[in-house]
């Protein structure tokens, strides 16, 4: 039985909420749901771990504490080719520091949306704005399926290994085409598949919500793109996720260890199968 859409989004709200609340009582975080610095880890514990998505010029001067409060699987801001005065909305915001990224790429003339469904998650990325102090980024309560803009308001949409956790993809591709204006640009980092995976692994709340389980296979994502009128879509820069990554994933949760999918067997079936990848297309200018 598939799992409820319901239950998909209490569980990452819960999981992600978490994860901000401990950053707004300046806990640190020790675990990671995923490996490290890939996608959705709870933290990346220091710049020199950040490097690995982001250049130095990029974060040399930011607040350690919001590089610390990253989740991701890439910098979809190196991928957008962002330019002064652009709108742009960040799909899942989060701690924000993509959208300060933006931000600073779209200059004062620019204006970025971020884009959570987590009430916490917001509250630390307005405490983090108030530490950069850049008024050209406002941050919106909202679901990726229903997002509360107008039709042809934003010029790039970017997104951090976020689209993977919804659980309707087609709903995010639809209002991702119907907020861009025409010519606009679809720039993102996400986490896909390659060929066949277990079963138990897609049945696995968890897991989903570790940015796992609910990622689309690759060429499945690139048809859902075009079926709503994307095009020029491609998927670059294609990175498989280790053995060890995987492995982590799988011990952290208790649930899938009771569904049978977390044995050692794992890492064999979903080796060259997961990978963080770089989404581009554009909506036609006409």
């Amino acid at each position: 039985m598939p799992i409820a859409v319901q239950d998909i989004q209490d569980r990452v709200r819960e999981r992600y909420g978490a994860i901000a609340e401990r950053h707004l009582a300046e806990i640190p975080v020790t675990s990671s749901c995923c490996g490290g610095t890939s996608c959705c880890s709870e933290t990346i514990s220091d710049v020199s771990a950040a490097l690995t998505l982001y250049t130095p010029d990029q974060i040399r001067d930011l607040p350690p504490e919001i590089v610390g409060a990253t989740l991701g699987c890439g910098n979809p801001t190196a991928l957008a080719a962002l330019q002064p005065g652009e709108t742009v909305l960040d799909l899942g915001s989060g701690a924000g520091l993509d959208c300060f990224l933006a931000a600073r790429q779209v200059g004062p003339t620019g204006h970025v949306i971020g884009l959570d469904m987590t009430e916490t998650m917001l509250e630390l990325a307005r405490r983090n704005q108030v530490k950069v102090g850049l008024p050209n980024v406002e941050f919106r309560y909202g679901h990726i399926e229903q997002m509360p803009l107008p039709d042809a308001s934003v010029d790039v949409i970017i997104s951090n290994c976020v689209i993977n956790l919804s659980a309707d993809k087609d709903a995010v591709f639809r209002e991702a085409y119907r907020v861009l204006k025409p010519g606009g640009r679809f720039a993102v980092s996400d986490v896909v598949t390659r060929g066949d995976v277990p079963t138990e692994f897609r049945k696995a709340l968890d897991l989903w919500a570790g940015c796992l389980s609910g990622a689309l296979d690759e060429q499945d994502y690139i048809a859902r793109l075009q079926n709503v009128g994307f095009i020029g879509v491609l998927s670059i820069g294609r990175e498989a996720l280790s053995g060890k990554e995987i492995e982590d994933w799988a011990e952290e949760t208790a649930q899938t260890r009771r569904a049978g999918c977390c044995t050692s067997d794992l890492t064999r079936d979903l080796a060259e199968k997961i990978y963080s990848a770089k989404i581009w297309a554009y909506k036609p200018t006409t």
